[in-house]
């Protein structure tokens, strides 16, 4: 099964709901689609299964944050900016600004201009303002709508002063062990702790070879290059950003070789795996989608590679199968009707979400799994 240089399709079928179930009619489903586990690409200690289907959802109506904060049709600023003041007028329903008066760790304002709606994953950097931040949690903002609070994590520990009145695309995601600390703890302690040790993965003594990026790295980079504890510096560095490029780009060619051959399906996500534990998914309801966000979804688990011991061991096809299947937990649900509902389903150390559009047909958007780390 390892090296092969072409995907074969798994030897189980998976059922993915790229619709929202629920009783009620704006949650309705608009169908099981199959997607399958392939074989995975390797190299080092990451492997990356590819998660196939035939079907695909149409996700063109959509604005990504990067595109948005890019074009500027999305504007983020901090709390009790200018530009909320602004955009604000004299319009009392919108009734934000009193909660808003000065700028807050962990929520910044988002206006919507576009005429799309707009679609926010957790992990997601935005740079600027008095700290660089992360989007906490997935969610859909409606097109044209009022100026909104935007949960947000810092990752950049040491500053607190304005670079800018807005903050830019990072074109950034954050790796798994801190956007674990996002999504699923919900913790700024533990994103900021996670950002200067770079994993959250232990090591089991004398089982594998040293990692490339340890805590001591990144505290040399801390003390030169990125002496706000930027998460994006520290990234960015020569010492940091150089290997994760080369590792990152590796991977890329491996896979897009891997998967130029498929005619009938498509890559719509993949299930990801460090040494022989399976530890991440991401899958999206259209291969337009998944191809949108891949290059910084894989910088991040390249950056996980780098920061996890390196080990002999590989995880297998079935391992990935069973990770991928639907998760029977404790569930919890958040939702804006009409706009997007969030659910989050907890298994033992398991925990799944999915960001579901209710626009029209329902159809899940995003979907994420995680093993969380002890």
């Amino acid at each position: 099964m390892r090296g092969k240089g072409a995907v074969l399709v798994g030897i189980c079928t998976l059922l993915f709901a790229f619709g929202a179930s629920g009783q009620k009619k704006e949650a309705s489903t608009r169908g099981q689609e199959k997607w399958r586990v392939g074989e995975p690409v390797v190299y080092e200690n990451l492997s990356v299964f590819p998660l196939l289907a035939r079907g695909s959802a149409d996700t063109g109506g959509f604005l990504t944050l990067d595109e948005g904060l890019t074009s500027g049709e999305v504007v983020v600023t901090e709390t009790g900016g200018d530009m909320l003041r602004r955009t604000r007028g004299s319009d009392p329903s919108v009734g934000i600004q009193a909660q808003m008066q000065v700028a807050q760790v962990n929520q910044l304002v988002l206006i919507n201009r576009s005429k799309k709606p707009l679609l926010l994953l957790a992990g997601e950097v935005v740079t600027g303002g008095k700290q660089d931040r992360i989007i906490a949690k997935d969610r859909i903002v409606s097109p044209g709508s009022e100026p909104l609070p935007l949960d947000v994590f810092c990752v950049e520990h040491g500053r607190w002063t304005g670079v800018s009145s807005q903050f830019k695309a990072a074109n950034m995601m954050v790796h798994p062990s801190v956007r674990e600390k996002a999504v699923v703890d919900q913790s700024q302690s533990d994103v900021w702790v996670t950002v200067t040790a770079g994993s959250s993965q232990r090591a089991s003594a004398g089982s594998a070879a040293p990692r490339a990026i340890t805590p001591e790295v990144i505290s040399g980079v801390i003390a030169g290059e990125a002496q706000s504890q930027s998460y994006l510096k520290i990234m960015q560095s020569a010492r940091v950003g150089g290997q994760v490029d080369s590792f990152a780009g590796e991977v890329a060619r491996r896979f897009a070789r891997a998967v130029e051959s498929l005619k009938e399906e498509q890559v719509v996500g993949v299930v990801v795996a460090y040494g022989g534990e399976v530890a991440w998914a991401d899958a999206f309801a259209s291969p337009v989608l998944f191809n949108r966000y891949w290059p910084k979804l894989l910088r991040s688990y390249a950056v996980e590679a780098l920061a996890r011991p390196q080990g002999r061991e590989h995880a297998s096809l079935q391992d990935a199968t069973e990770f991928a299947r639907p998760l029977i937990g404790h569930e919890t649900v958040e939702s804006e009707p009409g706009v997007y509902r969030w659910r989050e389903v907890v298994q033992g150390r398991l925990v799944e979400v999915y960001l579901d559009s209710l626009s029209g047909e329902a159809l899940t958007l995003h979907w994420c799994k995680v093993l969380r780390t002890i």
